[in-house]
């Protein structure tokens, strides 16, 4: 009897159910679209979408099989992802959602590095900007997109754009026009958090190679960085020092509208510490700055950069894959407020 009491409640512990906390108010989040989605290796399938209800709450009927799983909660526009591994309690589950803004609020730019490389007659460009949000909003505008940036014209316009939410895994997304000459935006939620974008383009390296540049953030540190073989020279940018691992060269920007000239040839992935397949000793990875670079600049800021430069090696020798990983940020079609965005 006791058996068969425990086998009839099997259903019942297996169940998803929770909570939908808006952390922007403190307080459990009421109508709330919640969908729980089935990962594999056909990628996200739909389970069940529900509501959360006046205290917050949501529950599942489907008795799911194993993991992995991940809910999804859509609240004033913008998805909110809660993982569910494998022997992860499915009871009592906590998902976080925020109030949205079209204001950045607390949202602004902290880092930002463009990674200057020649090879086969092209100039690629890789830049990494860094997004901070410290504050309790999600920075959402939808129509005039949330990173603004400059595009050279000898571009044509061609850019691969990856970003990624806090926790979240890289999504490529589309761009948009700006609003001034050469100008684009992209329409992706800044959470609380760190999200990045990574801008991938190229151009014809001419003779001379010239670069123009133009910064629409006005905070942050911007760099310049060159594999060993490329030198940069241009008004606003001055030299910090190499990288000791990958020899790459650092340079501060200083100015908002900047033209650098570029000398040689050269790529990051050639060398050993970038994953690539250089004749030159292997270093033993990036650990700091020779402190005899930065004789004139305090310790603190030479750690800085060895930091700085070490997320950017990690950001770009991912770069490859990141396309394929969009599990965790895909924006399914459904209902809820407005248009749900990753």
């Amino acid at each position: 009897m006791k058996l068969l009491a425990f086998f009839c409640a099997l259903p019942l512990f297996a169940t998803v159910d929770g909570t939908v906390i808006n952390k922007t108010t403190g307080k459990p989040q009421a109508a709330a679209t919640v969908t729980l989605y089935k990962l594999g290796g056909a990628g996200m399938e739909s389970v069940e979408t529900v509501k959360s209800d006046a205290t917050g709450s949501f529950k599942m009927t489907t008795n799911p099989e194993a993991g992995p799983y991940l809910i999804q909660a859509a609240y004033d526009g913008v998805t909110y992802n809660k993982m569910l591994q494998p022997g992860q309690p499915r009871t009592g589950v906590e998902v976080e959602v925020y109030q949205s803004a079209a204001k950045p609020g607390g949202a602004k730019v902290t880092q930002h590095m463009l990674l200057f490389e020649v090879a086969d007659n092209k100039l690629t460009i890789n830049e990494n900007i860094v997004y901070e949000n410290t504050g309790t909003t999600t920075y959402n505008d939808p129509a005039a997109g949330t990173l603004r940036f400059y595009l050279p014209p000898e571009t044509g316009g061609k850019v691969k754009v990856m970003a990624t939410a806090p926790n979240g895994m890289p999504v490529e997304r589309a761009t948009n026009p700006g609003k001034g000459e050469n100008q684009y935006s992209v329409d992706f939620p800044i959470k609380p958090g760190d999200t990045r974008f990574q801008l991938i383009y190229e151009m014809p390296a001419t003779a001379p190679m010239i670069y123009t540049g133009k910064l629409l953030h006005k905070e942050g540190t911007t760099r310049l960085v060159t594999p060993k073989g490329i030198t940069l020279k241009g008004d606003g940018i001055s030299e910090l020092g190499r990288e000791p691992a990958t020899q790459a060269l650092i340079y501060n920007l200083a100015k908002a509208d900047y033209k650098v000239e570029i000398e040689g040839a050269g790529t990051l992935r050639d060398t050993p510490a970038a994953g690539g397949q250089g004749g030159e000793e292997e270093g033993p990875g990036i650990q700091e700055i020779l402190p005899r670079i930065y004789t004139k600049l305090p310790v603190v800021l030479a750690l800085v950069f060895a930091i700085l430069l070490l997320g950017f090696l990690l950001l770009y020798r991912s770069a490859a894959g990141a396309g394929q990983s969009t599990l965790a940020e895909a924006t399914p079609q459904g209902s809820g407020k407005g248009k749900r965005r990753g």
